[in-house]
C-alpha cells in the first residue's frame, strides 16, 4: 500500500526573507516550534535581533529584497537551505495619474527581482527535496480602485514567476502563499484612522466577519513547505475575500 511522506521540518535550515515582523515572524516562529533552524533576514537590526529573541533564537541578517548584494550576503558562510520563505515585500499605493511610476515600481523590483536575486543565490545550497514559498496576494484575483495596480500586477507576476520555475528547477518545489487582509505592520504606513477604517471594512464584508492573523498565514506556509506533493500551487488564505 502506498503511504504518503511528509516532509518533516525537523533539523530543517529555513531561511525567512521579511522574518523580522507580521507573517515573516509568524512563520519562523512556527518552523522553529517544528525542530527547524531559522535564518532570519530583514532590513532592521534591532527588529532581528527582537524577532530571534521572541521565536528562541536564530540567525539574523540585515537585507534589502531589492538590493541584489545584501540579498546575496544572507547565504554567507551557509551550507545548506532545505527552505526559502519570501514574505518581504512592500505594498506601495498611488494613482498612475498622480504617482511617479518608478516609486509604484518598488512593488515589482521586490517582489520580482528580489525573489529572483534570493533563489538565485540559494539554489546551490538547496538539495532536491528543498522548497521555495514565494508571496503574492490577493490583488492578483480581485485588484481594487485603491492605487493598488502594479501591486496587483506584481503579485500576479509571483505566480506565473513560481509555476514556471516549479519546472524550471525540479525537482525542488516553488509555492505560493496568497493572502488576503491579514493584520500585520505593512498596513502601519497608512495611519491609525486608514488602516482602522480598512479593517472595520473587512469585518463589515468578510464572510467570516474579520481579518486574518499572521499566525494563520504561516500555518499555510508550513504546509506548502511540509507536504511534498504540493507544487506549483497558489494556496489562497483570504477569507473568501476574492468572492466579495
Amino acid at each position: 500500500m502506498n503511504t504518503v511522506t511528509k516532509t518533516s521540518l525537523d533539523g530543517a535550515h529555513v531561511v525567512v526573507f521579511g522574518g523580522s515582523t507580521g507573517i515573516g515572524l509568524a512563520t519562523a516562529k512556527a518552523v522553529k516550534a517544528q525542530g527547524a533552524t531559522v535564518t532570519l533576514a530583514g532590513r532592521t537590526l534591532a527588529k532581528l535581533a527582537a524577532a530571534a529573541g521572541e521565536i528562541g533564537g536564530a540567525r539574523t541578517a540585515v537585507a534589502d529584497i531589492a538590493d541584489r548584494k545584501s540579498v546575496e550576503a544572507v547565504f554567507d558562510g551557509m551550507t545548506r537551505v532545505d527552505h526559502l520563505v519570501i514574505t518581504a515585500g512592500g505594498l506601495p499605493v498611488g494613482r498612475l495619474a498622480d504617482t511617479d511610476p518608478d516609486q509604484l515600481l518598488s512593488a515589482v523590483k521586490e517582489r520580482i527581482a528580489g525573489a529572483l536575486y534570493a533563489i538565485k543565490a540559494a539554489l546551490p545550497l538547496m538539495p532536491p527535496t528543498a522548497s521555495i514559498v514565494l508571496t503574492g496576494g490577493q490583488y492578483s484575483d480581485r485588484p481594487a480602485d485603491n492605487g493598488t495596480a502594479v501591486v496587483a500586477a506584481a503579485v500576479r507576476g509571483v505566480e506565473a514567476l513560481a509555476r514556471a520555475l516549479a519546472l524550471e528547477l525540479k525537482p525542488i518545489r516553488v509555492n505560493v502563499i496568497s493572502p488576503g487582509l491579514v493584520e500585520t505592520p505593512l498596513f502601519d504606513s497608512f495611519g491609525t484612522e486608514v488602516r482602522a477604517a480598512i479593517f472595520k471594512q473587512a469585518a463589515d464584508t468578510l464572510p467570516g466577519g474579520r481579518a486574518g492573523y499572521p499566525d494563520e498565514v504561516a500555518q499555510a506556509i508550513v504546509l506548502l513547505l511540509s507536504n511534498s506533493y504540493m507544487n506549483a500551487e497558489v494556496l489562497h488564505i483570504d477569507g473568501g475575500g476574492r468572492f466579495v
